[in-house]
């Protein structure tokens, strides 16, 4: 089993503080499962581990939001830990992905308390902003971002820093029926995420090229990549978009045609009667 160095507890909780704000300002993508999981593969020597648990827990997130908002399971801080887990114990992908969810439906309970403890600020800034102080909004606006990252931050620096005696308590504790069932329910899930995914995707529309890119990967997966897949597609795509367009202009040239004026290769042409 691989041992956890403090270097590594520090860089994967620093990176889990700047994925916080990310994900609360730009959001360019630092706080999905598959960066924080990837980041932490590659760390731990185990690439290929991080990507699987990432992407998976990525289509388990498709379509999730905090709207209006509404808390929703800790993906971030599941991703870390469950690819850590599942590096360090060399029990797999699937094991690591059994284990993020509960991690991340337990934390959900942190992020209520962040939101709680953000409304300090909150008020802060309301009194500030009677005052007219505009410099103290502006710290409020900053400093309110310290509940949100240490209600991921704190969850991942124990579960690291204890993560060995976890993993072996865990390891003692599970029954090997049980650690059957986890890794056949991680099995399971990239196929309810992409179910997940055709869900909110036009298929009844577009189902033809769904049905192309089923086909080349399951029946021609040996001679077709996923990377060939998604150059076919994006060909596709743009031959598509390419009809689109034409037809589009079509109609444009036929609404230019009445009032006495058709257009005809971009130069309109008076017609008299």
């Amino acid at each position: 089993m691989q041992e956890i160095s403090v270097w590594f507890i520090a860089l994967v909780v620093l990176y889990t503080a700047i994925a916080v704000l990310d994900q609360i300002s730009i959001q360019c993508g630092i706080y999905t499962p598959l960066f924080a999981a990837t980041f932490v593969g590659f760390l731990l020597g185990d690439l290929q581990t991080g990507l699987i648990v990432g992407a998976t827990l990525q289509l388990m997130t498709l379509g999730v939001a905090t709207y209006g908002g509404a808390t929703v399971p800790d993906y971030l801080s599941g991703a870390i830990m469950g690819t850590t887990y599942a590096i360090i114990s060399g029990e797999g992908a699937e094991y690591g992905i059994a284990l993020a969810i509960p991690i991340g439906l337990l934390l959900t309970q942190m992020d209520i308390l962040g939101r709680m403890s953000n409304s300090f600020f909150q008020h802060y800034a309301d009194r500030c902003a009677e005052r007219g102080d505009y410099k103290g909004v502006e710290r409020a606006n900053l400093l309110g971002a310290l509940p949100w990252m240490l209600s991921r931050m704190i969850p991942v620096a124990i579960g690291l820093i204890f993560g060995e005696v976890v993993i072996n308590s865990i390891n003692a504790l599970i029954p090997s029926w049980f650690m059957v069932g986890l890794k056949t329910a991680g099995a399971i899930l990239p196929a309810m995420g992409m179910a997940i995914l055709m869900r909110y995707l036009p298929l009844k529309k577009h189902y033809a090229y769904f049905i192309i890119g089923f086909v080349m990967l399951a029946y021609a997966g040996s001679v077709f990549t996923i990377m060939a897949a998604a150059l076919v597609g994006f060909a596709l795509a743009a031959l598509h978009y390419m009809r689109t367009q034409e037809r589009q202009a079509a109609v444009q040239g036929t609404q230019a045609s009445y009032g006495g004026m058709v257009k005809i290769d971009d130069e309109e042409v008076e017609i008299n009667d």
